[in-house]
């Protein structure tokens, strides 16, 4: 039996959706706010890499060109949703203390939050406080300068401080 360069390219592929796909999985869920949005987004950007792979391959980074991806088939007029979904949390088995249920309401409420967001404030936002990424990778990801990210960073932030108080007195 002959390994091929199509079978060495397949395994090489193979490693990378292995030791990736996690990490682009929670990438997706900050970005889409839902459990299936983000597998389907992680699928189709997968899809899309694979058909492609020998190009992705040879650059610098395979991993981080692969996270641009998954950004920017969230920013993709074919991903909008037609109806607005709000990620619910999920319950537990089993009724805890009022702790957890604490917990719970913050963190839904913190999704909503960011799902009212526009779509290009949330990619920033994630971008820099889950991702962990500086302004110019950013707009590099997002293909525009590092004054729109500070800018819609900005606005972003600014409006989820404006609504925290508003929600905080509805419930």
């Amino acid at each position: 039996m002959t390994i091929t360069s199509g079978d060495t390219e397949r395994a090489a592929f193979d490693e990378v959706v292995a030791s990736s796909e996690r990490r682009l999985l929670r990438l997706a869920l900050m970005l889409s706010g839902g459990v299936h949005s983000a597998e389907d987004l992680v699928q189709t950007v997968l899809a899309r890499a694979h058909r492609r792979w020998d190009r992705i391959s040879a650059l610098d980074n395979p991993d981080a060109y692969l996270s641009k991806m998954v950004v920017n088939e969230f920013l993709s007029w074919r991903r909008r949703l037609k109806n607005q979904e709000l990620p619910l949390a999920e319950l537990p088995d089993t009724p805890a203390d009022d702790d957890v249920s604490t917990r719970l309401a913050q963190r839904d409420a913190a999704w909503r939050l960011l799902a009212g967001l526009p779509r290009q404030q949330r990619a920033v936002l994630v971008l820099r406080f889950y991702e962990d990424l500086p302004d110019d990778e950013i707009a590099t990801i997002l293909g525009c300068s590092t004054g729109t990210v500070r800018s819609h960073a900005s606005r972003g932030l600014a409006t989820l401080r404006a609504n925290l108080p508003t929600f905080d007195k509805e419930h």
